[in-house]
């Protein structure tokens, strides 16, 4: 039987930072984004270890002709407004996720969502990579640091890392890496890739 009194019990332990004043912990912001079905809300969802906020729509025919189901068949809702989640990293690193919304007619929202992040992860598929480049030339133009995560989905083939880089015209200094938005354990690396590429840009 638990003791609701426990509440280690109930919630797990303690992160060392909540008992330890002298080390509060460090928030970051990030923004996932990318084409449209390429995995963000499952990116997000995937490590979250609060109740993901989703702002899903049933996909009717007013979107027949905008939005390209070819690649993503059972696709049958997409995002209007943004994704949110939290994940807390090395017990005193905090990062909120905000997912942007993939079609063209939402990128106005872009700017707001993009404010405060220290950087973005752009998730790619590699058989429609042409709807990476909208995002790209959005972080290159505003300076926000980047990384391409490629999110490998099943009876693809798998690209080598610098094949994507080369496709995609990406810096040598942006980070290219493979993933599984479904698995916690890439999407966790994924983060850590921007985290530290974050962090050389901004001692650069």
């Amino acid at each position: 039987m638990v003791d609701f009194a426990d509440s280690e019990a109930i919630r797990g332990p303690v992160p060392e930072w909540q008992t330890d004043l002298s080390r509060a912990p460090i928030s970051t912001k990030i923004v996932v984004a990318g084409g449209f079905g390429v995995g963000k809300t499952t990116f997000v969802g995937a490590v979250s270890e609060i109740e993901p906020l989703k702002t899903e729509a049933l996909m009717t025919q007013a979107s027949e002709g905008t939005d390209d189901l070819a690649s993503t068949p059972e696709k049958t809702t997409t995002t209007v407004a943004l994704d949110f989640g939290r994940i807390t990293l090395e017990s005193d690193l905090v990062l909120y996720l905000f997912g942007t919304p993939g079609q063209q007619r939402f990128w106005f929202m872009w700017d707001d969502l993009v404010r405060g992040a220290i950087g973005a992860v752009v998730m790619a598929d590699t058989r429609r990579l042409e709807d990476c480049f909208p995002a790209l030339d959005y972080f290159e133009s505003c300076g926000l640091p980047y990384i391409v995560a490629v999110n490998h989905f099943e009876g693809t083939h798998a690209y080598d890392t610098e094949d994507v880089r080369e496709a995609l015209s990406v810096p040598a200094h942006s980070p290219v890496v493979i993933m599984d938005a479904r698995e916690r354990s890439t999407v966790i690396e994924s983060l850590l890739s921007l985290c530290a590429h974050a962090l050389d840009a901004t001692t650069v």
